[in-house]
């Protein structure tokens, strides 16, 4: 089979310092300009500076683990052949403004074009790709770190049995489903023709499908359908040290989450306090653009958060403004931009991932390695509303975790599809 040559963008670099190694038995050309763009990036304190010093201690260490030099190409035992792409195609007969980084980095690809090179253009920019095609050349995605969104484990099944096993389940507490395939703590919404059901979580230790747990006070929440009361299950279950939560908006992700961490740190002394955070995206995944000390910066950013903590307040019989006074002076929730979890180790902590769907895949995999003893993570989202330029359903961190951990025990999932916040919400999020 004649190599390919994958001409990469300096976005799948910055999305997976590894990918130039991620192509066996083929050719990864680098344009220099990707190389100036990352340069101006490797100082940042945030995600984007850690992945661009990682590319050049990768490329830097490239000789070493191969033959050959980054001009001619090093040759790596994979058979795969990495060199750094000085000239570009200066003569295109069309308009092209090669002041802009992103034309100069097809450009380079076009010269290798016509080098009779059988060139793909790899991206994660949308634009770019677009660009590409129109000259020309073949452009897709970058496809690893990647699953299928539209057919990712859903976290739950409903079966149809027997009358006989449903009573069973009631009078021994637990059930053997034959013939089944199944997750690690996957959920079972059994049905009978005589209309009598049951709900179970399967044992990964025993095979049984097990009875959920009782839920106790949950601060005045109380679950409105199957799918919150499995997600309820999966939170209150403290063997279970992550959980991810997917649905659309006002199918009550982060308000159970909430719900569940003041339960466990509040009133069961389980854990130490909650971390609560999210992704600033929009600010280019940075809080300095706004006045004020840390704490007032994310306040724009953490008001989801408090108007689901305000919800929560006002379900209990005292004063609510009291008891939200008395939460925040007790020091046990604490708020965080993403970008500032790094570096950190966290034990004994409920720790909360909001809008997961705008991490990448390595930004999820920094923030569940920090997690430390006694630790629990709940990443929540809807990969279907993602704000990040560079990540698509696919391709996010949230899909990635879900189809990354659904095969082991300590990990549990379950995928929220009706929205209970309100009809107008619940009519808005079908119609819209």
């Amino acid at each position: 089979m004649a190599k390919k040559t994958f001409v990469l963008d300096t976005n799948v670099l910055l999305h997976d310092p590894e990918s130039i190694t991620k192509f066996p038995r083929h050719n990864v050309v680098i344009p220099v300009t990707v190389l100036e763009e990352l340069d101006k990036m490797k100082r940042l304190p945030n995600d984007l500076g850690k992945n661009s010093r990682a590319v050049f201690r990768l490329l830097d260490s490239l000789p070493s683990m191969g033959k050959g030099d980054l001009h001619k190409g090093v040759e790596l035992k994979t058979g795969t052949t990495v060199r750094i792409q000085l000239q570009i195609k200066t003569d295109y007969p069309y308009e092209f403004s090669l002041s802009i980084s992103d034309n100069r980095i097809i450009m380079a690809a076009y010269y290798l074009h016509d080098q009779k090179e059988t060139v793909i253009f790899v991206s994660k920019d949308f634009a770019a790709r677009i660009k590409a095609e129109a000259l020309g050349l073949k452009a897709q995605d970058y496809e690893n770190l990647k699953y299928a969104f539209d057919s990712i484990y859903k976290g739950m099944q409903k079966v149809e049995t027997s009358k006989s096993n449903i009573d069973v389940f009631y009078k021994d507490g637990n059930i053997k489903l034959p013939n089944i395939t199944c997750h690690p703590n996957e959920y079972f919404v059994m049905t009978s023709p005589e209309n009598s059901s049951a709900v179970g979580k399967y044992d990964p230790t025993t095979g049984n499908i097990e009875p959920l747990v009782k839920v106790p006070n949950l601060w005045g929440l109380k679950p409105r359908n199957v799918e919150q009361r499995c997600a309820i299950d999966l939170l209150m279950r403290d063997d279970i040290k992550l959980v991810t939560l997917i649905g659309q908006a006002g199918t009550g992700k982060t308000l159970l989450a909430l719900a569940c961490g003041l339960r466990k740190v509040f009133d069961e002394n389980l854990y130490s306090r909650i971390l609560v955070s999210r992704p600033i995206v929009p600010l280019g995944r940075d809080i300095g653009y706004l006045p004020g000390t840390k704490e007032e910066k994310l306040l724009n950013w953490m008001q989801p958060i408090y108007d689901n903590l305000e919800f929560l307040c006002d379900s209990q019989n005292h004063e609510p403004n009291e008891t939200m006074r008395w939460i925040m002076e007790s020091k046990k929730i604490e708020m965080e931009a993403v970008t500032y979890i790094r570096g950190r180790s966290l034990p004994k902590m409920y720790i909360i991932i909001d809008e997961a769907q705008n991490l990448t895949p390595h930004e999820v995999k920094t923030v569940i390695s920090r997690a430390g003893e006694g630790t629990k993570v709940i990443l929540t989202g809807d990969p279907s509303q993602i704000d990040n330029p560079y990540l698509d359903k696919d391709s996010n961190g949230l899909t990635y975790a879900v189809g990354k951990f659904s095969s082991y025990k300590i990990y549990g999932h379950v995928f929220l599809e009706k929205t209970e916040r309100s009809e107008l919400a619940a009519l808005a999020a079908e119609i819209l």
